[in-house]
């Protein structure tokens, strides 16, 4: 499997957890291959919106472009939403991180599989608020 339909393969099982727990979600399909900021999922209620950038990884390490902090930043900021990171590391559940939790490097940014982010339920939590 192409790491392309990989990412694409966990946004879509994460919409899927997002609706099984009655809560509004949507892929947004082409996001990051486009010359407009977006992010990969808009999920909330009308109370509470997030934009998520999602990552998947192999590894023990995901490293992340300034560019791609920047763009969820922006995008969130413009459409009045909580920005999260989600990250699903092999054989691991989704980790969720506010981007002011995000470690930074000399290149930009990283998260690793022993940081401890917000769990889905942490989330569901915050939306329902």
């Amino acid at each position: 499997m192409s790491r392309k339909s990989k990412g694409i393969n966990a946004e879509r099982d994460l919409v899927n957890l997002f609706r099984k727990n009655n809560i509004v979600a949507i892929r947004v399909a082409g996001s990051g291959s486009t010359k407009y900021d977006s992010a990969d999922i808009v999920a909330g209620n009308k109370n509470v919106k997030l934009a998520i950038e999602c990552k998947t990884s192999a590894d023990d390490k995901k490293y992340l472009s300034n560019d791609s902090i920047d763009q969820i930043r922006n995008f969130s900021n413009s459409f009045g939403a909580v920005p999260i990171l989600a990250v699903k590391f092999d054989r691991e559940k989704w980790g969720f991180f506010n981007l002011g939790r995000i470690k930074t490097t000399e290149a930009g940014f990283v998260i690793s599989k022993e940081d401890t982010g917000m769990s889905f339920e942490d989330i569901l939590q915050l939306i329902n608020e």
